[in-house]
């Protein structure tokens, strides 16, 4: 099995393959391709979003458990 990108690069890859395709298609907002792409993208975007608050949170449960 391949080994899984992270988050972070798996955004990165997304980002600039929609900057591409969007730069080339003459219509973006009407082409499926791109839009599965923005999709995508918005995917890894919300799940960074909600690592990164699960994070901050384990955090504060610890500073909390210290005390």
């Amino acid at each position: 099995m391949a080994k899984r990108r992270s988050l972070q690069e798996d955004t990165v890859a997304l980002s600039t393959k929609v900057q591409e395709a969007s730069a080339k298609s003459e219509n973006p907002e009407g082409n499926a391709a791109i839009r599965s792409l923005r999709k995508r993208l918005k995917r890894t975007q919300r799940k960074i979003r909600a690592a990164k608050q699960r994070e901050v949170a384990r955090t504060a449960k610890k500073a909390d458990a210290a005390k």
